[in-house]
């Protein structure tokens, strides 16, 4: 299946240009949206990397569509490439359906290869250093007031609240918010 992603910054521009791109290219389903680049945070990106499947071809005007920065965009086609996703790039000219795009697909994947093997080898001789100087003392725990957080959670286990307003009253991101959840119920049903 051809599925098309459409971006502009503001709500004043237009997408009329991309949709001409994905007219030509037969696409089946589009997801746009009218959202700054500057990061990664966008429904429509969310929704259309979680809809696409192995098999399936993303349709862009540019790669500037799909991500601003470089490391972004190595991500992006990273998960693109573990998916089992084909991508067409109109600007660039790079279809991955054909060997010089899979050459193009391989090397943007090395890329991010490259990049996170090279973040984790200055974290690890960041906090080697920091242990050296005695300074590093490791990941400190987020403490949250155990009263505050079961006010929060029965009001969210009775729908008086999203999951994203209790996450926002408590000031705790979704990894950490879940993860209390399952201790406060592993612990309360013991």
């Amino acid at each position: 299946m051809k599925i098309g992603y459409i971006r502009v910054s503001t709500e004043q521009q237009h997408t009329d240009r991309q949709d001409t791109i994905m007219q030509r290219y037969e696409v089946e389903k589009v997801f746009s949206e009218k959202i700054s680049g500057k990061n990664t945070y966008r429904p429509q990106l969310k929704e259309m990397l979680s809809f696409i499947r192995s098999g399936d071809t993303l349709v862009i005007e540019s790669y500037s569509r799909l991500a601003r920065s470089t490391a972004d965009l190595i991500k992006l086609v990273e998960v693109l490439h573990e998916k089992g996703v084909n991508l067409i790039s109109d600007k660039e000219h790079i279809d991955t359906t054909t060997p010089q795009g899979k050459l193009m697909f391989t090397i943007f994947a090395g890329l991010a290869e490259f990049e996170r093997d090279c973040l984790l080898e200055r974290q690890r001789e960041g906090i080697a250093e920091a242990k050296k100087q005695g300074k590093y003392k490791g990941r400190q725990p987020i403490k949250i007031n155990v009263q505050q957080f079961e006010y929060v959670y029965k009001r969210w286990k009775n729908k008086e609240m999203t999951a994203r307003q209790a996450m926002s009253e408590l000031g705790i991101k979704p990894d950490t918010f879940y993860r209390r959840v399952k201790a406060y119920e592993n612990h309360t049903a013991e």
